[in-house]
């Protein structure tokens, strides 16, 4: 999709993910680093467990398909080849410390100074400027900040006191979350440049990135000042649930399992009955006299609600069925067709072999000759008719590609761009959006797709989002509906409030969700059904002035309505259709069905959280695969929309939230693959990027904690000074980075013997200033209400609804110097009501007068 776009890259952890996408896009990565080799050479596993900078598998996996050219930049004759591939190339990605390029003369503004087309997209842990610029970040610490440690972790003992810490998702996720969405942003910038022949710069913080991948904590906050709790391996949610959603098999690992829907438990009790263990639910499901509900109804939003007795007995007899089995054979196919929603929670190398992904192309064998190896890496995030995502050749050796002087050429990207500025698609202003021009018809829904549109509507892109009465959007997420008495309540509440709920409203209650105005605000929203023939043709007529249609439902569901690609290239020659699924429309598992969680368990996500087996995984405690999935279907769209300006052919695109997670793997891959070893949990542990004390201490009140990452002797010695426990340093259990390594578990307990007396964000603060990395386990309400640096980031915008009022919104975490982006798009309000802009569309797309929109209504076609 990006091929002939240059990248020069000068990155750590924070970045290299960004590069390896844009690589695995078809970009040409040139990677800087210094003449002693990059940072990230020293992260492991090691290929043979041998600490060789060349045999990082870490590196291998983060910087495959990139080039290494060694720079000197102390020198003048450094500085100069760092020039001449910058003026010759289309990106220059940055995660260098603040200042650094400036004090030697080659700052990001004076590179674009001499190159006007380039594009500079800067990555910094907390932002250049702001009352936390100069504080260290790390996987840990910001996981820690932005909220995803207090969602995922262990059930409180049953009197509620958390006993154990908030558990980080392991394997870099902090660097994942902040790497999808600038990747975005920069093939954004790229789209623009195609029509303005300007560059511009981006700038992203870690800490802003984050705190804004969590799902319902905060639209619940923002909305009903409601804190949520963590639970094992399920969401966090505003009560603890009184069942878990994992269950054991008889050889030790675990099986998800999600709410069962009323109508599919007679489907449950056959399956049950084949086992002979359909009884007592059976007898307790004929006596539930439960509501059904009325015609406009939700679908199942993981976390939004309490799980019903009945559901509960459910899942209760879920696990007597799987622990009668190894996790080999458990029958969570023989669940998935009877309609419920169950995965194993493998572990990520546990997919290298499944056919399904074979089919799809997913993992391909790399060489690497220096060492008379093969091994296994994750190459693939989508499957597209016209394009392909580049495999490349394995991680460059340092310096390997060192270009003569003078012989680097223009990028062919950087030879075919516009000599002036050009006009197009209302793209007249300073800043213009740049997406300007282009038109979604989105059938998207949920986070994972609807998600990944709501992005490129943020970017400029006027979405038509479609719904019909009997199977909207997830509008009715009970927990975060507005509350009664609207944002005048909330601005006084001073504790839980109650949500609107359908006898309050009436109808307008479907348009008082606040998740839902959080997931597609800026969109523009039509009621259409294309069931019915003259809905079919309206949809039709729509997608021949779209260049883009989008959708989010199960494999062959447009193409049952007519609506299949065939048909769309008929009506748009060069139409762009991307679809995101569960599994992908082609492979071995067909229809399976999945939501966040489900997907989470089958790609190995969940398993990269808890405490070492045989403790129970923690999970993951947000659907993060929807947000995951939403960065991924969004970037394919964004890449094919450049693609197609460059080359004028569309494609078809088939992406699954499962290979989103996947893709996130990592270096799993490679340990199996080269050193045969299975992934382990470890906790808050950091065994590759070696640090010691490492983990979530806790503090004094009620389920308070600090993150503390030593990656040094000297932030270690800091620590001890701060701690006011000099004697700690001369303690050889805790003398080296090694000695502490080796006495993890008597230092976590003398580090927590200090802590639990004190305020963690007063500690934070003290800690920091003596540059020590740490940050408190923040909550919604943390980073809402209390984070100076969210604030001062602007890090929410105000977003109006024309019937939920007016909420505060997460916006884009990345600012971009010569663009408009913002959540509110480009009709500057949130999510659309039901059917809100069928009169822009009917009367004013298409041309239609009153009385026909007013029959095609009454008909119940729109």
């Amino acid at each position: 999709m990006l091929s002939g776009v240059r990248v020069i890259e000068i990155a750590d952890e924070q970045a290299e993910y960004v590069g390896l996408l844009l690589a695995g896009l078809g970009a040409e990565v040139i990677k800087i680093e210094p003449p002693e080799g990059n940072s990230t050479r020293s992260i492991g596993p090691f290929a043979g467990d041998e600490r060789d900078p060349e045999g990082s598998l870490y590196f291998w996996h983060y910087n495959r398909a990139k080039q290494s050219v060694a720079l000197d930049l102390t020198t003048s004759s450094g500085r100069a080849q760092l020039r001449e591939l910058a003026a010759n190339g289309d990106v220059l990605v940055d995660s260098t410390k603040r200042g650094y390029l400036s004090s030697l003369g080659v700052s990001l503004d004076n590179l674009r100074a001499a190159a006007p087309s380039l594009i500079t997209a800067r990555v910094t842990p907390f932002g250049d400027d702001g009352p936390w610029s100069d504080w260290k970040g790390s996987d840990l610490i910001h996981l820690a900040l932005g909220g995803p440690m207090m969602n995922s972790g262990y059930d409180p003992a049953p009197d509620g006191r958390y006993d154990l810490p908030p558990i980080a998702p392991q394997m870099w996720q902090a660097y994942h979350i902040t790497g999808e969405q600038l990747a975005l942003a920069i093939v954004a910038a790229l789209v623009q440049r195609q029509r303005t022949g300007r560059g511009q710069h981006l700038d992203c913080a870690v800490h802003d990135a984050v705190s804004k991948c969590t799902e319902l904590d905060i639209a619940s906050w923002v909305m009903r000042a409601i804190p949520f709790y963590r639970q094992t391996s399920r969401h966090a949610a505003a009560a603890v649930s009184k069942s878990p959603t994992i269950a054991y098999t008889k050889d030790g690992r675990w099986v998800l399992i999600q709410p069962v829907a009323k109508e599919r438990i007679p489907n449950l009790l056959v399956l049950l009955e084949k086992y002979g263990l359909d009884q007592p639910l059976r007898a307790d499901f004929e006596a539930a006299a439960e509501p059904t509900g009325g015609a406009l109804t939700g679908r199942y939003i993981p976390g939004s609600s309490a799980p019903t007795d009945l559901a509960i007995k459910c899942h209760d007899s879920l696990q007597r069925l799987f622990a009668k089995f190894t996790f080999d054979e458990v029958p969570w196919q023989e669940a998935q067709d009877a309609g419920i929603l169950a995965a194993p929670l493998r572990r990520p190398e546990e997919n290298i072999a499944d056919p399904h992904w074979k089919v799809r192309s997913v993992f391909s064998e790399i060489e690497h000759p220096e060492r008379d190896v093969k091994y296994v890496d994750i190459t693939g995030k989508w499957v597209s008719d016209t394009t392909a995502w580049v495999v490349g050749a394995r991680a460059p050796r340092l310096d390997e590609h060192h270009p003569a002087a003078g012989a680097l050429k223009p990028s062919a990207s950087r030879s075919s761009i516009p000599s002036g500025p050009r006009s197009a698609g209302g793209d007249g202003e300073e800043n213009p959006f740049p997406l300007a021009g282009i038109r979604i018809f989105d059938f998207s829904w949920f986070l994972a797709s609807a998600g990944g549109t709501r992005f490129l509507t943020a970017l400029g892109a006027e979405c038509i989002k479609v719904e019909w009465k009997s199977n909207p959007d997830s509008r009715l997420a009970v927990t975060a509906m507005a509350p009664v008495g609207g944002r005048e309540a909330r601005d006084r509440a001073t504790g839980p409030l109650e949500g609107i709920s359908a006898t309050d409203y009436g109808d307008d209650y479907q348009n008082m969700g606040g998740q839902f105005h959080l997931k597609n605000s800026g969109k523009r929203g039509i009621s259409l059904n294309v069931r019915d023939p003259r809905g079919l043709e309206i949809a039709r007529r729509l997608i021949s002035m779209s260049d883009v249609v989008a959708e989010g439902f199960s494999p062959g569901v447009l193409e049952r309505w007519g609506l299949g690609y065939d048909v769309l290239r008929e009506l748009k020659p060069d139409i762009i259709y991307a679809k995101q699924s569960g599994m992908g429309a082609f492979g071995t598992y067909g229809r399976m069905r999945t939501v966040g969680p489900v997907a989470q368990a089958f790609s190995g996500i969940s398993e990269l959280s808890g405490l070492p087996a045989p403790a129970m995984p923690a999970g993951w405690g947000y659907s993060y695969l929807d947000w995951i999935g939403a960065y991924s279907f969004g970037l394919s769209i964004a890449a094919a929309i450049y693609h197609r300006n460059e080359t004028g052919d569309g494609q078809w695109i088939d992406a699954s939230q499962v290979e989103s997670g996947l893709f996130l793997g990592g270096t799993a891959y490679l340990d199996a693959s080269v050193n045969g070893r299975s992934w382990q949990r470890f906790g808050n542990r950091s065994p590759y990027k070696q640090a010691a004390p490492h983990g979530a201490y806790r503090c004094a009140g009620q389920d308070s904690w600090i993150a503390i990452a030593c990656f040094t002797d000297a932030e270690w010695e800091s620590l001890c000074e701060v701690a006011g426990h000099p004697e700690w340093r001369s303690d050889s259990r805790f003398a080296t980075l090694s000695a502490r390594l080796d006495h993890q578990d008597e230092l976590d307990r003398v580090v927590t013997s200090w802590s639990a007396t004190a305020d963690a964000r007063a500690l934070m603060e003290t800690l920091q200033t003596a540059g020590v990395p740490a940050g408190a386990c923040q909550t919604a309400e943390d980073r809402i209400d209390r984070d100076p640096q969210l604030r001062h980031l602007n890090w929410m915008t105000e977003v109006t609804g024309t019937k939920i009022g007016t909420w505060p919104i997460p916006e884009l975490p990345v600012r971009m110097s010569g663009s408009t982006a913002t959540v509110a798009g480009r009709i500057g309000r949130g999510a659309p009501n039901y059917g809100e802009d069928n009169a822009y569309v009917y009367a004013e797309l298409l041309g239609m007068s009153d009385d026909e929109i007013a029959a095609l209504a009454a008909d119940e076609v729109i």
